[in-house]
């Protein structure tokens, strides 16, 4: 019998990289794959599911499910893992010093729902112990005007929100009309080599660090979802996706790990998978549901707290029922 051909896109990875070159395969498929940017990808996919297997961001996808949609189900394969105190930006010589004194101030989103800043605000609430309530919030695109929600949202009472539409985060911090900005992607006059936006953190890895120790949370920032016709029609795709996308990153651990060659384009890249592996134990980025319990159910509560999620779900209402048991011999 031939293979199914499902067409699948995602950014660029290393622990893709044997799945996407065929040289892992998932039984019974052939993907076709498009390398496409993330925001192309969040857009199309969210908006008009326009391919059967889709990177997406964690965000969207949790608030659409607390919604109900059955149009998209997701397997626990998490490509994008980042921790986002290092997303916090200001001004250059801004009196500003840490997350403690965001309260009474006005602080620049791209999107309320976007999965960074749904960790970030559930971090200063949670651990720094400001009520998300005591910030101005302005909603904008980073670097460009015009950048809108892609889900609906349930703000709760007291949120002070609005959005900009005619203006970017980046030109807003510049002119000093907002005090800081959160943002998976820089603004512009943090990359530009100007130094005119740094970030509030220098020393990000260090409270990232303590951060994870204290809570046991690795933020996920990214899912691969499915269209749910798709899987609907042939739901033994999503076991045997999950399994190639499994053995693709464990291919690529063994990479990282490898004194012998430099598998990545950087000095003492095994020194860091090392430092990973000490840090977050011999799996050092896991798929799956039970190794990320401690995630799920913490930015599902995070989601729920600040109006994205309409309802409460649990880790198990993301994903079916056949990528939550293994088969043993």
């Amino acid at each position: 019998m031939a293979p199914l051909t499902l067409t699948f896109a995602a950014s660029e990875y290393d622990h893709f990289h044997d799945l996407v070159t065929g040289e892992v395969r998932a039984e019974g498929i052939a993907l076709n794959y498009l390398k496409l940017t993330i925001e192309e990808i969040f857009f199309r996919f969210t908006r008009f599911r326009e391919w059967d297997v889709s990177e997406m961001s964690m965000g969207k996808y949790v608030s659409l499910k607390s919604q109900g949609d059955a149009s998209l189900t997701a397997i626990p394969v998490f490509p994008s893992r980042v921790f986002r105190q290092s997303s916090l930006y200001v001004r250059a010589g801004s009196p500003l010093s840490g997350a403690e004194e965001l309260a009474g101030k006005r602080v620049g989103i791209p999107e309320w729902a976007q999965t960074a800043s749904i960790y970030t605000r559930g971090w200063i609430a949670h651990q720094v112990g400001v009520p998300l309530t005591a910030i101005e919030w302005v909603q904008a695109g980073v670097n460009q005007p015009g950048r809108v929600e892609k889900v609906a949202l349930r703000l709760p009472d007291g949120i002070d929100y609005r959005p900009e539409p005619e203006r970017s985060l980046n030109d807003m911090l510049l002119a000093g009309d907002i005090d800081a900005a959160m943002s998976a992607h820089p603004p512009e006059a943090a990359e530009d080599g100007s130094g005119r936006i740094v970030r509030l953190y220098p020393d990000y890895r260090e409270i990232e660090e303590a951060y994870y120790r204290e809570t046991g949370i690795f933020p996920i920032m990214h899912v691969i979802a499915l269209r749910g016709d798709v899987f609907e029609a042939n739901r033994w795709i999503a076991m045997n996706l999950l399994m190639a996308f499994d053995e693709a990153r464990r291919n690529s651990m063994r990479r990282a790990q490898e004194i012998t060659a430099t598998r990545f384009p950087f000095a003492w890249c095994f020194d860091a998978a090392a430092e990973a592996r000490a840090l977050f134990g011999e799996d050092f980025f896991p798929y799956g549901i039970e190794p990320n319990r401690t995630t799920l159910e913490a930015f599902l509560q995070y989601g729920f707290e600040q109006g994205v999620c309409h309802e409460r779900i649990a880790p198990e209402d993301l994903f079916p029922p056949e990528v939550q048991a293994v088969f043993k011999v």
